[in-house]
């Protein structure tokens, strides 16, 4: 896909859609019950960088006239769909509404709210998805079970 993504033969659009229809959804493949820390979290955005640098290539210096690699924020501004954690953390909410109306009688609900037998203590999805709500101003202190049933904890 490198040399692709590279080649001169094919518009930045067209690479930009070759991203979005074949090389996101296989990297994103199963995202939404992914429990996502900030080391994954920041490799996802380094893979992106580099792919969107391969894509929109080097830019040249108006003062020194030399060429240089796109800074991450010049990538944001030239990129205008949302990066690959914020698509992550907007699938994982969706889900998350689908497993609230599954009901704690559901094995995929068990699974991925933590309720397992296990004893092991880890960072659960459930975890992933409050922090989620919290960062887009939906959550208000409450289970976001509460949220999902409107009030009734399943």
């Amino acid at each position: 896909m490198q040399n692709l993504l590279s080649s001169s033969l094919l518009s930045k659009n067209l690479k930009i859609k070759i991203y979005r229809t074949i090389i996101l959804p296989f990297v994103l493949y199963g995202c939404e019950t992914w429990s996502l820390p900030l080391r994954e979290e920041r490799r996802l955005k380094v893979f992106e960088n580099r792919v969107l640098r391969k894509i929109l290539g080097p830019k040249r210096d108006e003062v020194t006239r030399e060429w240089r690699e796109l800074h991450n924020e010049e990538l944001n501004d030239l990129y205008s769909s949302p990066n690959i954690v914020l698509v992550i953390k907007s699938r994982r909410m969706r889900w998350a509404g689908h497993v609230v109306c599954m009901g704690e009688g559901r094995g995929m609900y068990r699974v991925l709210v933590g309720k397992t037998d296990g004893k092991r203590p880890r960072h659960r999805w459930e975890d992933n998805i409050n922090i989620d709500l919290q960062e887009v101003g939906v959550w208000t202190g409450s289970s976001w079970l509460r949220i999902g049933t409107g009030g009734r904890h399943l």
